[in-house]
C-alpha cells in the first residue's frame, strides 16, 4: 500500500521519484565534482576514465566501456581527450594485436591523490548531514538499486 501511495494511483509527485531524485543528485555530485578537478585539468569523464586505470592500468577500451558501462563512442571521444592532454598512452596489446591497451602516464598517476580527494569532498559535502550508520545504509540502497536495474 505505501508503494502505491508514492508511485501507484496518486498524481505523479517528482519528491517521490527515486528516478528523479537519483538524476538531480547526480547531476549535483557531477556539477561538485566537475568544480574540485577542474583546476587538475580534468573533466568528469576523464576522472572516471582515471579512476578504471588507476585500479588497473593497461586495460583496453572494450574493456573500459564494460567496467564504466558507457558508450563505446564516449569512451573513444574521451581517451582522444586524454591522450591529447598527456594523461594516457595506446599501446600495442600484448595478447591481441588488433587491440591496443591504455596505459597511465606519469602526470596522471601523478594526479591520483589530488582528483581522489577531490572526489572524497565532493562526497563529504553531499553526506555531510549523514550518520556515520546512515552513510553505510545509504550506499548499500544505492548499490541494491544499480543491481536491480542491471538485473533487468
Amino acid at each position: 500500500m505505501l508503494f502505491n501511495c508514492y508511485f501507484g494511483a496518486m498524481k505523479f509527485q517528482k519528491e517521490r521519484s527515486a528516478g528523479f531524485l537519483a538524476n538531480h543528485m547526480a547531476r549535483l555530485f557531477a556539477n561538485g565534482l566537475q568544480q574540485r578537478i577542474r583546476p587538475l585539468g580534468l573533466a568528469p569523464a576523464q576522472f572516471m576514465t582515471l579512476l578504471a586505470l588507476w585500479e588497473e592500468d593497461g586495460l583496453t577500451q572494450r574493456e573500459l566501456v564494460q567496467r564504466l558501462d558507457v558508450e563505446q563512442a564516449t569512451m573513444a571521444n574521451t581517451l582522444i581527450r586524454m591522450e591529447r592532454d598527456g594523461l594516457i598512452e595506446r599501446r600495442s596489446h600484448p595478447d591481441d594485436g588488433r587491440s591496443q591497451s591504455i596505459h597511465l602516464t606519469a602526470k596522471a598517476t601523478a594526479l591520483r591523490e589530488p582528483a581522489t580527494q577531490a572526489a572524497r569532498s565532493q562526497n563529504e559535502t553531499a553526506l555531510a548531514s549523514f550518520s556515520e550508520d546512515e552513510r553505510l545504509v545509504f550506499l548499500d540502497l544505492m548499490r541494491r538499486a544499480i543491481a536491480s536495474m542491471q538485473a533487468d
